[in-house]
């Protein structure tokens, strides 16, 4: 009766190993084209306080609005696409929807507008789009992707208006909405709140927390072998062991402990103390960047740790995880990436997605 108990979701992770100083190095692309996230950890072994360089990027990151009831048809309007979208670096997703369930909005940066809606909604709207990858045996699900930088969808166009024909009258798609907008001068969050000034509109600003760990085991890892050997463990046993840290479990197996039997991986070595920093909310990729280019830095003064890690979680109802590949939820909606940065500034980076995925880039 317990058969299906063993079975584990089919899951994807992608490994790459390179260096920040490589000038083909991917690290940059892979932050800059997963849109939505919506938490940052940072694990820094052998750490007491925040470093004053972490604490001001995590200070600095941008804020971000929660609107209400809002038509999606106001995210295709003609003054919203020239002083926005078109200016690029906005990012908007519906919140509190359930991409396995209810209708899901996003605006991407490239300018893209995805609806992932049910099948009644997508035959009501009668707008071209295709069934999602992750139906059963009969598509339930569709995907509408609308490019605003298409010519075909320039406002005052004949498919312009039949897309806002359909989003207006035909069927007038309501959500709230997650929205932020990356700019380095500060006047898009001005902007934004003009141009949505008749909606219910809340600033908000990520979330920060600090915990100090002590005596932590830790694996023993070596940047040569990013898939484990004798000198350290594989990407797996990594990501399980940086999750239970998080999630302030035990990994010491004591015989005493009820909760968890879990043991960090072998080889393993113990740090005295370590840093876990951790932000919530609508995290850009601009900033997750600034972070990066920070703890890069971290490195430049002599360290008792060899490595630190950043891992950045997607938005489980998120309608696309990297770029606009579709993002389905299955049974987790697991969308993240992890960096492990070692202070030669080579850099191990493991991409991970659930069942209801393409294969990460």
């Amino acid at each position: 009766m317990f058969t299906n108990l063993e079975k584990c979701p089919r899951n994807l992770l992608v490994c790459e190993k390179s260096s920040l100083l490589n000038d083909k190095s991917r690290h940059a692309t892979h932050v800059a084209k997963h849109f939505f996230n919506y938490k940052v950890s940072v694990l820094i072994p052998e750490c007491g306080i925040t470093p004053s360089g972490l604490k001001s990027v995590f200070n600095s990151f941008s804020k971000y609005y929660l609107l209400r009831n809002l038509p999606v048809y106001k995210l295709l309007e003609e003054e919203f696409l020239e002083k926005v979208v078109k200016k690029g670096s906005l990012y908007a997703l519906s919140y509190k929807t359930r991409i396995d369930q209810d209708n899901t909005f996003a605006l991407l940066p490239s300018g893209q507008v995805i609806l992932s809606v049910d099948k009644d909604t997508y035959e009501e709207l009668g707008l071209e789009g295709k069934a999602s990858q992750y139906n059963h045996r009969q598509p339930m699900r569709y995907v509408v992707t609308l490019d605003m930088t298409d010519k075909s969808l320039a406002p005052g166009g004949k498919r312009y208006k039949r897309v806002m024909w359909a989003l207006q009258e035909k069927v007038q798609l309501t959500s709230d909405f997650l929205m932020a907008r990356y700019s380095i001068g500060g006047n898009g969050e001005d902007l934004l709140q003009s141009i949505f000034s008749q909606y219910s509109c809340r600033e908000l600003r990520p979330s920060m927390s600090t915990q100090s760990l002590r005596d932590l085991l830790c694996p023993s890892l070596d940047p040569t072998d990013l898939h484990g050997d004798s000198r350290s463990c594989d990407p797996l046993q990594f990501l399980e062991w940086l999750g239970a840290v998080t999630m302030d479990m035990s990994c010491n197996n004591e015989a005493s402990s009820f909760v968890s039997t879990y043991c960090c991986p072998e080889p393993q070595s113990s740090a005295s103390q370590a840093l876990l920093c951790t932000a919530v909310g609508l995290l850009l990729p601009e900033d997750i960047h600034s972070l990066l280019e920070e703890l890069r830095r971290y490195f430049d003064e002599p360290r008792f740790t060899s490595w630190l890690s950043v891992t950045v979680h997607g938005f489980a109802d998120s309608p696309v995880s990297w770029g606009a590949t579709e993002h389905g939820f299955h049974k987790g909606g697991e969308n993240f990436y992890t960096f492990v940065l070692f202070k030669n500034q080579d850099y191990w980076l493991h991409m991970a997605t659930g069942t209801n995925d393409g294969c990460p880039p």
